[in-house]
């Protein structure tokens, strides 16, 4: 299994070996919900009955049912796997660590800590910081975790359109697209329509 998924990685672009990929899935999935919780416990009687009345079905996932956590799981090990170090960062922007730190207490970069910051390599682009990015970091609501962000700035937008197809964050940004247009978008985060 291991040369199978050490092709997969490859073809994904991912310079990671096989069991430090299948630690980081592990990880991942210790870190997401209990694999088979009750939905019914986070809400009230009231709330129970009002929510199966809409049709809800609040019951536990069942055996035979896929995972629903996988492609979560899967998506949060490719972004810790491709995230840089604080020493990695320096380096792809030619700056001293402490530069890096400080941005990131500014909120002109983005990360999260495990056993040191970890930052999401998509807010990168060649040798300096994807164009706009303060504007669009400011705007990012503070409940909104990096895999959401990173996921956001990684899907087409039907609103960022280039060559008349839809176009991630992170593209209409490069190709030089108004930052003020992906950050009203960013700033919906979390938001139910």
């Amino acid at each position: 299994m291991s040369i199978a998924l050490e092709n997969v990685l490859a073809k994904a672009g991912l310079k990671v070996d096989a069991n430090e990929f299948l630690n980081l899935v592990e990880d991942a999935a210790r870190r997401l919900t209990p694999p088979n919780p009750d939905p019914s416990h986070y809400f009230s009687a009231d709330q129970r009955a009002a929510l199966t009345d809409v049709g809800l079905d609040l019951s536990p996932r069942g055996e035979d049912e896929p995972d629903f956590r996988a492609r979560t799981v899967a998506a949060h090990a490719v972004l810790a796997d491709s995230a840089l170090s604080v020493l990695e960062a320096a380096k792809a922007l030619g700056v001293d660590d402490s530069r890096i730190r400080h941005r990131l207490k500014e909120g002109r970069l983005t990360g999260w800590k495990d056993q040191g910051w970890r930052l999401p390599a998509w807010q990168f682009a060649g040798s300096g910081v994807l164009p706009g990015l303060e504007v669009v970091l400011r705007a990012v609501p503070e409940d909104q975790p990096a895999l959401v962000v990173a996921a956001f700035m990684s899907t087409p937008q039907a609103d960022l359109v280039i060559n008349e197809h839809p176009a991630t964050p992170r593209q209409w940004l490069l190709s030089g697209g108004d930052p003020e247009h992906v950050a009203r978008l960013v700033a919906t985060l979390g938001t139910p329509f």
